[in-house]
């Protein structure tokens, strides 16, 4: 069987894909890219980009309820599920389509389907086969769906893109990125949110004043939160979807339930024994600090690496991994280090570099936190206001930043300039020398004056 050569071929036409194919093409290599679906991945699909879509529609929504307040007349219509929908997914197309034009252009040639291994320098894509000096495997992940009695009845992130209808009343389970994000969006649409998860609080893995401020917040919005709830089942009730709970609880009456319970990686159907490439029991594939494999000539990047599930991360890896491979800079990788993220909740939240606890566990007794809450002005002629809150973790006599941690209005967007200084070593002292803007919430962290005391610290 005869078969075409290629200098790189990449598996997944997601964020980490594009960016090692592009960067590869740019560097005058042979580039395949193959993908079964739109090219884009799950962010532009079904993640990242649709969803921020829902997030701006549901800040208008926010918009029209405050107006009155400032003296503007303004009145909350019914909202056009339909016609919101038919303009997200447009908007995605069009992004769809700059990315098989812009590949094209480049010279990379797409390749439609599943790739699976025949050997460690060869893959199959149908009854074709393929070889190159270097495959990248950049499949991503998709949503997990328990193993339990019922769970076809619920949905995943990717069922409520595709929902021609708005839910009026909807259990989302889980309390992470997705659950958070999608819970925020259909109430500020009108729609009853119950989300329920398994930890003993919201965004178990942000600091412990992100995940208090984030529950008022979202109990202020009319959410309810059920915790410490470990589903065994979901059911069909006469009032709709039943949620069955390991103690015996139960919440009835949804006519939605959105699994949001984590994402695994897609690397089961790649035949990865074929080429000898290791992979953990829960998909996993590892690599080193270059994105390499056990296997040479075979990498990892993006989710399916298991390491920090970002877009901007992918994209990163990527780009330094072409670099490294076609560019002669041997030593480049990607710094996994103070990555800053967000959660597109209402208001966002985000973080850069250790929560309080990790920061402990690091440094001990040479911690210094400041923090502050407050109600941003934004609803100042409002009849109510989401709370901001912010912390610093400073380390060490010098009170080197070593983590910073935002929820409130505008956070999102601030995150980015202050993540710049965290990785460049920015101490309390530098935060301090900045004149700030006023009046502005981004301006509490460089005006924060009076640690906080921690018994027992």
């Amino acid at each position: 069987m005869s078969q075409q050569h290629f200098d790189l071929i990449a598996i997944g036409g997601g964020s980490g894909g594009l960016a090692i194919a592009e960067k590869a093409a740019q560097l005058g290599q042979r580039v395949a890219l193959v993908e079964s679906g739109r090219l884009g991945g799950t962010c532009v699909n079904a993640g990242c980009v649709p969803k921020k879509v829902m997030w701006y529609a549901a800040n208008l929504v926010s918009a029209v309820a405050d107006a009155p307040g400032f003296g503007i007349r303004a009145e909350g219509g019914t909202l056009d599920w339909a016609h919101l929908v038919e303009g997200r997914n447009r908007y995605v197309a069009m992004i769809n389509d700059y990315w098989d034009g812009y590949a094209r252009d480049q010279g990379i040639t797409r390749i439609e389907g599943r790739a699976a291994f025949v050997d460690a320098r060869t893959i199959a894509v149908g009854d074709a086969h393929y070889s190159a000096d270097h495959i990248v495997i950049a499949t991503g992940g998709r949503p997990i769906v328990p193993r339990l009695p019922g769970a076809e009845l619920g949905i995943t992130s990717d069922g409520f893109f595709a929902l021609s209808e708005q839910p009026r009343r909807v259990a989302i389970i889980g309390a992470g990125y997705i659950g958070v994000e999608l819970a925020g969006v259909l109430r500020a649409f009108g729609s009853e949110v119950t989300v329920v998860a398994l930890e003993d609080r919201l965004l178990f893995q942000f600091d412990p004043l992100i995940s208090a401020t984030l529950a008022e917040n979202m109990a202020m919005q009319g959410i309810e939160s059920r915790l410490e709830f470990a589903v065994a089942a979901l059911e069909r009730s006469d009032q709709g979807i039943a949620m069955l709970a390991q103690s015996g609880e139960r919440l009835d009456g949804f006519d939605c339930v959105i699994w949001a319970v984590g994402r695994a990686p897609n690397s089961r159907e790649l035949n990865l024994e074929a080429a000898g490439v290791e992979v953990q029991p829960n998909g996993i594939i590892p690599t080193d600090a270059f994105q390499n494999t056990n296997v040479p000539g075979i990498y990892a990047l993006g989710d399916v690496a298991g390491r920090e599930l970002l877009t901007p991360v992918a994209i990163a890896a990527g780009r330094r991994l072409g670099e490294r491979l076609f560019n002669g800079k041997t030593d480049l990788c990607l710094d996994y280090t103070n990555i800053p993220t967000v959660v597109f909740a209402h208001p966002p939240l985000g973080k850069v570099g250790l929560t309080e606890p990790e920061a402990r566990e690091r440094f001990g007794d040479t911690l210094t936190i400041y923090e502050t809450s407050f109600t941003p002005m934004r609803y100042a002629l409002s009849n109510h206001g989401y709370k901001t809150a912010m912390k610093l973790v400073c380390a060490g006599p010098e009170e080197r930043v070593v983590g910073i941690h935002l929820i409130g209005d505008g956070i999102d967007e601030m995150l980015q300039g202050f993540a710049v200084a965290v990785k460049m070593g920015a101490t309390k002292a530098d935060l301090d020398n900045t004149v700030p803007i006023h009046p502005c919430s981004a301006e509490e962290l460089v005006t924060l004056k009076t640690p906080v005391r921690r018994p027992g610290a």
